[in-house]
């Protein structure tokens, strides 16, 4: 887990201050990697590439940039997984090697299989390899997307790093992307490789980019395919799922330092820790939480005690407050780029500085409710597509894999979601399932006086949801499909961004092993009604892994993904910086909000709510970023 960062100008021409730039980015991104700092340009002048290091693997001989005997010099972030399997294929094909580290495999793979070596690669990755004989860049990031990679072009100049804000240095102005900004404020994610900073883009999830003699190629070389396979058993998947699920976890724990666990109380983060542990069998293995000490609501810190002490595991608490939120909110922000998600950022800040005073790498759950279907949001349109079929008498069309009789006993999960019900079938009540999943995600409607719509242009974000929402790769006889398929393309990643910026913010490694490509593969082939049998969530991961966990645990119906109490404590120890925040003076004179219908709903959102959260996430980055363009200027000065 590192910082990457480089400059190649286009037209090949030396890059004055090449060096001192190089700096300047890695500067900016200096928490990725506090263990090593390392340049590279070539002797024209007008390519360098910069790395920052945090030692996971071969501590002692795995300084990048790395260069081969063939001229290519690499700079990687991120770990490969099957490095060791792929170390000895590459010797069987008379490759040697000088280091025990995974970024030299890389090297070698991309020597012997060329730009096809990415399809080989198990792991999280964003890494750049320069080819001084073909005088080609090549770029590529992991499957989904663990790992950032951001660029921009200016003056025909491609700077490229792990974060966002150290391109800012090198854009004529800091302006925001107003159709992004649309997305984001549709969803709270984005939907393109597009980003709030307007010139600066994203390097989409399985894709790579090659750049010669100024021509940029960009090409995806892995997709999920769901190709239903109905000739097997639900036993038969649980059980291999399990096998995959165990062997994914088990190369996740390859490091030359000690690892540690996150455990939020849930099935996924449980499950992870659990095989973990069993893995180890370390005296010592370690595992971290976070709660909100108000109530049972936001304290779900007795399930993951109930899992640590079943398989004894030291497990570490943080208990945070509203003066954390104060202390910390600026950072928080600042670190994930721009503003990405829901209040779940805040939390994870903090349970990640804990781990941090204790371990570099630490495993988590991240992928399982995108995978296997955990969001509650699931059972509100499944139970609305279910009574619609009852009534038209279709539901053996293929759309529906419940029936409205058996989802009911399942519909307790919605207990704390009455709001959102009240809402959600207030209006479009049984319209295509593609209209109605738009509405059930879409923020926009509880934001239609607080923004001024029309400064944001013609941009549709239905018609881009629409596109992933109806992929070719998904069949269409799956509404749950569907669904998480566009979850998993869209909030899985807008959710790895917070993994991995808020690790990176206390320099520590997060690790996903759900998010194995060769696990994703398979459960993309399970029937509907294996992964969504009678509406329950998660059900063929819950079959599978029921006795890793404690019953408490597995039979919970009430788990809310990390729930912050931030519109509570808007109404009392947060008043005075709500309505300080959103009466500043440059608040005023952003343009596309409307600062007195803001101010006038300030005291009137639900529990759970995320418009303030959304609202307040966009004026502290601007604040951040925007309002200090001057101070990034001088850096490259």
């Amino acid at each position: 887990m590192c910082g990457i960062a480089g400059i190649l100008d286009l037209d090949y021409k030396t890059y004055p201050s090449l060096t001192h730039h190089l700096q300047v980015m890695n500067h900016l991104q200096a928490h990725r990697g506090p263990d090593g700092e390392g340049f590279w340009t070539n002797a024209h002048q007008f390519v360098g590439l910069a790395h920052l290091r945090l030692s996971i693997i071969d501590l002692a001989t795995g300084d990048q940039p790395m260069a081969d005997d063939a001229g290519n010099i690499i700079v990687f972030n991120g770990e490969i997984y099957n490095y060791i399997e792929l170390r000895q294929e590459l010797k069987a094909f008379g490759y040697y090697f000088k280091t025990t580290s995974d970024t030299e495999v890389i090297l070698k793979a991309y020597l012997y299989w060329g730009h096809d070596c990415v399809r080989h690669l198990r792991g999280m990755f964003a890494f750049v390899i320069w080819n001084e004989r073909e005088k080609i860049l090549f770029c590529a990031r992991d499957r989904f997307g663990i790992k950032p990679f951001y660029y921009t072009i200016q003056n025909n100049v491609l700077f490229f790093a792990s974060e966002a804000k150290a391109l800012l240095p090198f854009l004529p102005t800091i302006e925001t992307n107003k159709n992004a900004l649309k997305e984001y404020l549709y969803f709270q994610l984005l939907l393109s490789e597009e980003t709030l900073f307007q010139g600066i883009s994203e390097l989409p999830p399985a894709h790579t980019l090659s750049i010669k003699n100024g021509h940029l190629q960009k090409q995806k070389y892995w997709e999920v395919y769901y190709h239903l396979d109905f000739d097997h058993t639900s036993k038969y998947f649980e059980e291999k799922l399990r096998y995959l699920l165990e062997d994914a976890i088990r190369v996740h724990t390859r490091s030359d330092v000690p690892i540690g666990a996150y455990i939020s109380g849930g099935i996924d983060s449980g499950i992870v820790a659990a095989v973990t542990a069993n893995f180890k069998q370390e005296n010592n293995f370690q595992a971290f939480t976070g709660k909100f000490a108000i109530g049972d609501l936001y304290d779900e810190s007795h399930y993951a005690r109930s899992i640590a002490s079943k398989y004894g595991i030291e497990l570490h608490e943080i208990n945070m407050n509203s003066q954390d939120f104060l202390d910390s909110i600026q950072q928080v922000i600042y670190h994930l780029d721009y503003p990405v998600a829901g209040p779940g950022s805040f939390p994870q800040y903090h349970v990640s500085k804990l781990a941090s005073q204790y371990r570099k790498v630490v495993l988590g759950g991240q992928g399982g409710d995108e995978i296997f279907g955990g969001y509650t949001r699931y059972l509100v349109a499944y139970f609305e597509q279910c009574i619609k079929g009852a009534i038209e008498g279709t539901l053996q069309g293929g759309n529906f894999i419940v029936t409205y009789e058996s989802i009911i006993p399942n519909l307790i999960a919605l207990q704390n979601y009455k709001p959102m019900l009240k809402d959600f079938f207030k209006d479009g009540l049984f319209d295509n399932i593609d209209k109605r999943y738009f509405r059930l995600i879409n923020r926009s409607q509880d934001l239609k006086n607080e923004i001024n719509w029309q400064e944001l242009g013609d941009y549709s974000p239905f018609e881009t949801f629409k596109t992933i929402f109806d992929g070719n790769n998904v069949g269409k006889e799956s509404y749950f499909d569907k669904m998480t398929h566009f979850d998993f393309k869209t909030l899985l990643p807008a959710l790895l961004q917070v993994e991995d910026r808020m690790s990176m913010a206390h320099s520590i490694e997060s690790r996903v092993p759900f998010l194995d490509h060769p696990l994703i593969e398979f459960v993309a082939t399970m029937p509907s009604n294996i992964k969504f049998k009678d509406g329950t969530l998660k059900m063929v991961l819950v079959n599978a892994m029921k006795d890793t966990l404690p019953e408490q645990v597995i039979n919970r119906k009430n788990k809310m993904g990390f729930p912050v109490p931030l519109n509570e404590w808007l109404q009392t120890d947060l008043k005075d910086f709500i309505n300080d925040l959103f009466g500043s003076t440059n608040f005023k004179q952003r343009s596309y909000f409307n600062q007195s219908e803001i101010a006038k709903g300030l005291n009137f959102e639900n529990k759970f709510g995320r418009k303030i959260w959304g609202l307040l996430s966009l004026e502290i980055w601007h604040q951040n970023f925007h309002d200090k363009q001057a101070d990034f200027k001088k850096l490259v000065s």
